[in-house]
């Protein structure tokens, strides 16, 4: 190899987005410190971005490109939500660009994405809930941690990042942690808000046999309450894939995941206090609103009920 093609080999190579995108990509990793996880879902935003400008200048886009690209997007089949996902985040890029440089405004700020119906959370039925609670399983390390995920997800209505994120006990780096005598986790949820959620006997009792065995799967980390075989803190993707497992091998028939567990604890609180204010404290919502949703899948519930026991509701053979 010579000389000059060593040295184009070591040259830093180009951003494929272009130096402005890498720019605020840098201040949303090193100054804003977001997580890998955000920083992927921003790149891949703003790579759209960066496609529909075709070698124009970011700042040369105007309100009728952006109208059009979400145009192509929602007829190619883009949720409403992946939409408004998208401009939220071109959208914080240009206010960050326009600091920066002088522009007439900001071409994404008036641009909306097209409205998405509204669809009702799935819950499981009562008698699948408990179908899948009691479902037995092999009694191994690994079943009864997956088994006490089960039932901390149903008793406590913690979203999956809360889950995964609780240590068994409170230290100082704790996000959120079991108190197992008080049966009680403290949780950091959305918006960085702190709430603490009471544990049912039962859920209780498929920890404590948990914990009994997790010494077995303590190899670095001590503290996160769900270990992986390996010692590490069990990753979201991996719980998701064991919540659907154990339900596919208790046969319920809904396809379950952890919101879906979520959605159910809520559901069936509300149907048997009909508190409102008490379901929204304990999933962590920071607005009535959208606690509300509960409503209407109970109003279903109470809809089945009457269709099934009125005498003038019951529909003639």
């Amino acid at each position: 190899m010579n000389a000059d093609a060593a040295t184009d080999a070591d040259a830093p190579k180009e951003n494929p987005l272009g130096p402005v995108i890498a720019d605020y990509l840098a201040v949303l990793k090193n100054q804003r410190k977001l997580s890998e996880h955000t920083l992927c879902g921003y790149t891949h935003e703003l790579g759209e971005l960066y496609a529909l400008a075709k070698g124009r200048s970011l700042d040369k886009l105007t309100v009728n490109d952006i109208r059009g690209a979400v145009l192509r997007a929602h007829a190619a089949g883009l949720s409403s939500r992946s939409i408004a996902h998208r401009l939220s985040a071109w959208r914080a890029f240009y206010r960050w660009l326009a600091e920066r440089i002088d522009m007439p405004a900001n071409p994404v700020a008036t641009v909306r994405a097209p409205k998405r119906e509204k669809s009702l959370p799935k819950a499981l039925a009562v008698d699948d809930a408990v179908r899948l609670m009691d479902a037995p399983h092999a009694g191994t390390p690994e079943a009864l941690r997956d088994h006490a995920i089960l039932e901390l997800f149903y008793s406590s209505g913690l979203r999956l990042a809360e889950l995964v994120g609780l240590d068994i006990a409170q230290v100082s780096t704790s996000e959120g942690w079991l108190n197992i005598d008080s049966a009680e986790v403290a949780v950091l949820g959305k918006g960085k808000r702190h709430r603490t959620v009471p544990v049912g006997s039962k859920a209780i009792a498929a920890l404590k046999a948990w914990i009994e065995v997790r010494g077995e799967f303590i190899k670095l980390d001590p503290h996160p309450l769900f270990l992986s075989t390996r010692g590490n803190r069990m990753s979201p993707g991996v719980v998701r894939e064991r919540v659907k497992r154990m339900a596919l091998m208790a046969g319920v028939p809904t396809n379950v995941h952890p919101h879906v567990l979520r959605h159910s604890f809520a559901t069936h609180v509300l149907q048997s206090s009909g508190d409102l204010r008490a379901v929204q404290d304990l999933l962590g919502h920071a607005s009535i609103t959208a606690t509300q949703i509960y409503t209407s899948l109970d109003f279903q519930h109470l809809s089945q009920v009457y269709d099934a026991a009125h005498p003038r509701a019951k529909k003639r053979d």
